[in-house]
């Protein structure tokens, strides 16, 4: 009896063991993500992040700005995202879905490096503060919150010149047209007239959109490793949760970027458009409720795969670097262990 039961002891150790030396052959199919990646990791991967997420489906926010038009022009009436794609392409051009893509990349760069680097510097310290270093979705929805401050301070003259070429009969031939055209006819207050409704817009936004993230990571990652599919997952659940519910917004601030002659004209609008509340009264005027959604859905297809690009670049970049940066310290300490003292 003593025989077997050490027989059987043993039988079960060695299965524990199998199994422990299964699990950890499996997590080592990913490594985790750095924890105290540098300030500089976060500005490089979050750079490159945000010009990627805005090249790629650049043609899809060309169609949302113009189903978001309140009185679009018959030719520019567009029922779907692809149709609206493919009329754009036969009719205007196969580049025309591209116009404006150069002033958005010059922004994206800086203002995504402002963005993530702000981002996660507040969101660390929150944490220690609120959770011990814990998860936190206060910490994560602050933080994105004041990023966002930084991020649209650059990026708002940009949407402004990008929305403006982007729009059916986009009277400007270039960037540069459009620059000088409406600093002249409308002063350098132009480029920030719809900085307010921005900042009322993308602080819900991207406070939905952090703390969305963190959750949908909390549940499919609990680990924080590296892995591209929950980033993925996470970055495009985050991206349609957050789009959905600022639309309305999101309309206004295209009405005040754009300034469409023909709607404000309509609602008997005399001169510039701005402020949120008087964006709000003119949207309303033109098309009621309904108004306030329109290019809904060609915001969360926009949304969607933008967001998830930019986590998933995000994340692969700061691993990569952060990676490379500790493979660096570490031969200079074998260097310096292998030099005579």
């Amino acid at each position: 009896m003593e025989l077997r039961t050490e027989t059987v002891l043993a039988s079960l150790e060695m299965t524990e063991g199998e199994s422990d030396a299964g699990s950890s052959e499996g997590d080592a199919d990913y490594e985790s993500l750095p924890a105290h990646a540098s300030l500089c990791t976060h500005m490089t991967a979050g750079a490159v992040a945000g010009v990627l997420e805005h090249t790629v489906m650049y043609p899809v926010d060309s169609v949302k700005t113009r189903m978001q038009s309140l009185q679009p022009d018959p030719k520019a009436q567009y029922r779907s995202v692809y149709g609206a794609l493919k009329r754009i392409v036969r009719t205007e051009g196969f580049l025309r879905p591209l116009r404006g893509l150069n002033i958005t990349v010059l922004g994206a760069g800086p203002a995504h490096a402002l963005y993530f680097a702000c981002y996660e510097q507040i969101k660390r310290s929150l944490s220690d503060v609120i959770q011990n270093g814990g998860n936190s979705h206060i910490a994560n929805g602050v933080a994105g919150s004041v990023a966002t401050v930084l991020h649209d301070a650059i990026m708002n003259p940009a949407e402004v010149v990008k929305q403006r070429m982007q729009m059916y009969n986009s009277p400007y031939r270039s960037l540069y047209d459009c620059v000088l055209t409406v600093s002249r006819k409308e002063g350098l207050a132009a480029f920030y007239r719809s900085y307010s409704t921005q900042l009322t817009m993308n602080i819900p936004f991207q406070a939905v959109h952090f703390i969305t993230y963190e959750f949908m990571q909390e549940h499919f990652n609990p680990q924080r490793q590296y892995r591209p599919e929950t980033h993925i997952l996470s970055g495009a659940a985050a991206g349609a949760v957050s789009a959905a519910v600022t639309t309305p917004l999101d309309v206004c601030k295209t009405l005040l970027n754009t300034q469409e002659n023909v709607a404000l004209s309509s609602a008997r609008v005399s001169g510039p458009l701005s402020g949120m509340v008087n964006a709000l009264r003119t949207v309303y005027r033109l098309g009621g409720v309904p108004a306030f959604f329109k290019g809904a859905r060609a915001r969360v297809i926009y949304q969607m795969p933008s967001t998830a690009i930019a986590w998933s670049v995000y994340e692969f970049f700061k691993y990569s670097l952060t990676q490379q940066e500790q493979h660096i310290q570490e031969l200079g300490r074998g260097a310096q262990k292998a030099s005579p003292t």
